[in-house]
């Protein structure tokens, strides 16, 4: 799965553009090749860091990015200094704001790493062809791990709260000394203990074990927009399983399923509807109602028109789903032949012929009605 923009500028889905920009900084600072140099790490870590600013700081890609879970078309993502979309003010800003390359951050320990996210959800959602065309609300429900209700998420029994833990003391990591033929070597690992939080549980939680959530199912409202395609995929930030012990919430992503229209074939944004007419309304022309997506319009067929014609309604196709215009209808015209003529039905189609001067088969009598016959 992508990274996680939101995780990797270490800010929740609902923070504020000032603490996006706050958080970008930051980090700018403390991965830029020129405070890290040789450290292929950092250097990929900072042009990823920039590609998630440029998303997230602008609201109609953070409103996609949060929808979809991409940006379509997005420029920018190979350059590192792309997320200064603001100008050397931002660059400046970044760089030299703030404690900038003095504070000693280099060799500062990293703090405890907390309780893990939760998992990632899937879900299927079916619609109609009309209710995908237009959008819409719809619910799904899914069974999740939601909060325990009885110590809120903390695994800790009520009145008691997790404490620091003695073994790493809060700091979520162990690091040990060693003498190498290089000198002193310094490496960390997760605190077996506290597995990484910082914390530790003395009075488990009797609802929850220590967990500090519950699995039931829970039912949550899609805003579906119109113009979406079967097999897309609609992205609820934060809808998916809690984290134990007050971790953050997964993300729930909506599988869309579209059922088939009985008339219609989508084309991209397009619609493509095969018509067909009559010999008699193909050659004569007619005017009859005709049902589109958005009700019934009248539709005209003029006089001589051949199989294979194609009417476009302009604006009566799929809606983006940007909200910006809409595709067509296409009216593909096939004109069926008259089968099963008897009696008077052969006579006037015999005589329109000859009035035309055209040549015909003669009618099946006698030995052409036997030669057929034998062909059945």
């Amino acid at each position: 799965m992508a990274d996680d923009y939101y995780e990797l500028l270490g800010v929740g889905r609902d923070a504020s553009d000032d603490e996006i920009k706050r958080a970008y900084r930051r980090l700018a600072r403390e991965l830029h090749p020129d405070a890290n140099p040789g450290d292929a790490d950092a250097e990929e870590r900072f042009k990823k860091v920039a590609v998630a600013y440029e998303v997230l700081r602008d609201p109609e890609k953070r409103r996609q990015y949060d929808m979809f879970g991409t940006v379509g078309g997005m420029g920018g993502a190979g350059d590192p200094f792309a997320g200064f979309g603001g100008g050397i003010s931002d660059l400046f800003d970044a760089f030299f704001g703030g404690t900038g390359f003095g504070g000693g951050g280099g060799g500062r320990r990293r703090g405890p790493s907390g309780p893990p996210r939760g998992a990632d959800l899937e879900v299927g959602l079916e619609l109609s062809f009309v209710d995908a065309a237009f959008g819409g609300q719809h619910d799904v429900t899914v069974r999740t791990a939601v909060a325990c209700e009885t110590c809120h998420g903390s695994g800790a029994e009520p009145g008691t709260s997790p404490t620091r833990c003695p073994t790493c003391e809060g700091a979520g990591e162990v690091r040990r000394v060693r003498q190498s033929i290089l000198g002193q070597m310094v490496t960390a690992s997760v605190c077996d203990r506290c597995h990484g939080t910082g914390e530790i549980i003395e009075s488990p939680c009797s609802t929850c074990r220590g967990d500090g959530r519950k699995v039931e199912d829970r039912t949550y409202t899609v805003d579906v927009p119109g113009g979406i395609d079967d097999g897309q995929t609609l992205r609820l930030s934060g809808r998916g399983a809690v984290g134990p012990r007050g971790g953050a919430a997964g993300d729930l992503y909506v599988h869309i399923r579209v059922r088939p229209h009985d008339r219609f074939v989508r084309q991209g944004y397009d619609l493509v509807h095969e018509l067909h007419v009559p010999l008699t309304q193909a050659a004569l022309g007619a005017h009859f109602p005709y049902e589109t997506l958005d009700g019934v319009e009248d539709f005209v067929v003029p006089a001589g028109t051949q199989t294979g014609r194609v009417f476009r309604l302009r604006g009566r196709g799929i809606p983006h789903v940007d909200g910006r215009g809409r595709g067509d209808l296409l009216v593909q015209v096939v004109v069926d032949t008259p089968t099963g003529l008897a009696g008077r039905q052969e006579e006037l189609l015999r005589e329109l012929a000859a009035e035309r001067g055209e040549d015909v088969a003669p009618a099946e009598t006698g030995l052409f009605s036997r030669i057929k016959s034998a062909f059945k």
